[in-house]
């Protein structure tokens, strides 16, 4: 049994099932949608049938909004609403895994994975294959708009750099993306859809997962809402959990494993005490500058018959784009080891999620803060399965967290003066001219500040007794249970994540059919 068909869950859908019966249920429906295939549509998708749509509790340090967080509800889940960027993170984060105790986890263990994961458009080198089912891509139509963005970084004396996968993160170029031939390539294409012409694959939509069936300690099954009705299927083998960093500690929690005072708070019985479910909870901040076009050609007014049919007989032109063409990783201070930061770059007005609609041409990009120190959370609000989650980021409650995307609101200052973009330059319409002070960029940062879809950590993987799952990723106090997803990782990655999330399942795949190498 696995529980959700995002990203993990198509990866152990296809790998599980070559050799096992597997049921795969899902909450959404298909991604039979134009807003999933064409990639510069995926913003379209926010707030429809097709996403989660939680929303935090309202922010403590981020002028008490409540932030908006999009999940892909539907098959391929957020793979088939992201933004398709390809990017790995870097080998520190894996080894600080594993020093922390997430034993086997290590930079030289996952890197192989990675690569046979990975069919790249460039060929196989040391740090990229050419024969997995994820497809990787150079862009087809970079902006020009994004190319004076690049020109304009390196004058403002950041190195170049062609492979944010490769030898070295920091520098600023063009992202890879998950895409074939200018469509989108999510999980569901990669792995679930070759898999589902197996007889040993059942997949399940529309079915909402409530609770674990939990006997003596031991996962028998899953109970789940379709269609009015309760159903439940027992599993002769095993659970696995792989409903995202929201749905999976939320599941355990409604199924009683979790803190014994939140869960006596909601009316659920406790079934096995593990404090640490649903804590943890991490996602990269971002605060964005948004500037007027003099010129046109950017994406706001791609949405054109001349630029569809160009997509639909060639697969090119600018609704290709992933939106954040561009992008660049920096160290805020000269003294660090390794860049505290990564930069977005759109030819595009993106005001709050793309959601607001600018009248003319803009562009936008800011800092996005790697490695936040602030940790939030995610909790059973009553023992009701059709109820939210409730979700507490505590976006920049760390004074660290808002000091460095003040300093990335400085560098973005500093680019968006130099000459390349003179052209196109117009006036700068976030933040507000003549807001330049440390203390007004603060202002600034918690008034408009978001959170890019990234979220890990709320079933924190290690060694020690208060870990929600072991390294083999085995659900610590229950039998017959892993969770596989993003919810695992002990801290985020240096990136996106949806790369990563595919990769804890492919290992995770390995261990259960017991192969670890």
């Amino acid at each position: 049994m696995i529980v959700g068909a995002g990203s993990a869950g198509c990866v152990l859908a296809e790998r599980l099932s070559a050799s096992h019966s597997v049921v795969l249920l899902e909450a959404g429906g298909d991604d039979r949608s134009p807003e999933v295939v064409v990639p510069a549509a995926f913003s379209k998708l926010f707030k429809t049938e097709r996403d989660w749509n939680f929303s935090s509790e309202p922010e403590p340090a981020a002028d008490g909004r409540s932030l908006y967080l999009p999940r892909g509800k539907m098959v391929g889940g957020s793979s088939g609403m992201n933004a398709m960027l390809y990017v790995r993170g870097r080998p520190s984060d894996y080894d600080g895994w594993a020093e922390a105790g997430a034993t086997g986890w290590d930079w030289d263990t996952v890197l192989p994975v990675f690569r046979e994961m990975e069919s790249n458009s460039r060929g196989e080198d040391d740090f990229h294959g050419d024969s997995g089912p994820v497809r990787v891509e150079d862009q087809r139509a970079p902006n020009p708009l994004s190319r004076r963005f690049v020109e304009a970084a390196i004058a403002a004396g950041i190195p170049p750099n062609r492979d944010f996968n490769g030898q070295d993160q920091e520098g600023v170029g063009f992202f890879q993306v998950t895409q074939r031939r200018g469509r989108r390539w999510s999980a569901a294409d990669a792995y679930l859809k070759p898999a589902l012409r197996r007889p040993t694959l059942e997949l399940v939509t529309a079915a909402k997962a409530s609770r674990l069936i939990i006997e003596k300690e031991t996962a028998r099954g899953v109970e789940y809402h379709s269609d009015g009705n309760v159903s439940r299927v027992e599993a002769e083998a095993g659970v696995i959990l792989a409903a995202g960093s929201y749905g999976s500690p939320h599941l355990l929690q409604l199924s009683g494993v979790g803190d014994p005072d939140h869960l006596a708070g909601v009316g659920i019985p406790v079934v096995v005490s593990s404090p640490e479910v649903g804590e943890n909870l991490q996602d990269h901040p971002i605060a964005g500058a948004m500037y007027e076009s003099l010129l046109p050609g950017t994406l706001d007014d791609a949405e054109n018959m001349v630029e569809m049919l160009r997509w639909l007989v060639l697969r090119r032109g600018r609704l290709t784009s992933p939106v954040a063409e561009a992008g660049a990783f920096v160290r805020s201070l000269p003294h660090m080891a390794e860049p505290d930061l990564q930069f977005y770059f759109g030819p595009v007005s993106f005001d709050n999620h793309g959601l607001e609609p600018f009248d003319g041409h803009a562009f936008t990009f800011g800092p996005l803060l790697l490695n936040p120190m602030s940790r939030g959370w995610v909790r059973a609000r009553d023992d009701d399965p059709t109820s939210s989650p409730a979700i507490q980021v505590n976006c920049l409650t760390e004074r660290h967290d808002l000091d460095a995307l003040i300093r990335g609101m400085e560098i973005a200052a500093d680019i968006a003066a130099r000459g390349p973009l003179d052209p196109y330059r117009g006036r700068r319409i976030h933040p507000a001219p003549g807001v330049a002070s440390q203390d007004e960029l603060a202002d600034f940062i918690r008034g408009k500040v978001e959170l890019l879809y990234h979220p890990v950590g709320t079933c924190r993987m290690g060694s020690d007794d208060t870990a929600v799952v072991d390294p083999e990723l085995r659900v610590n106090g229950v039998e017959r249970l892993r969770v596989v997803d993003a919810s695992v990782m002990p801290t985020i990655t240096s990136g996106n994540t949806n790369a990563p999330t595919m990769m804890i399942a492919e290992r995770a795949a390995r261990m259960i059919l017991g192969d670890p190498g």
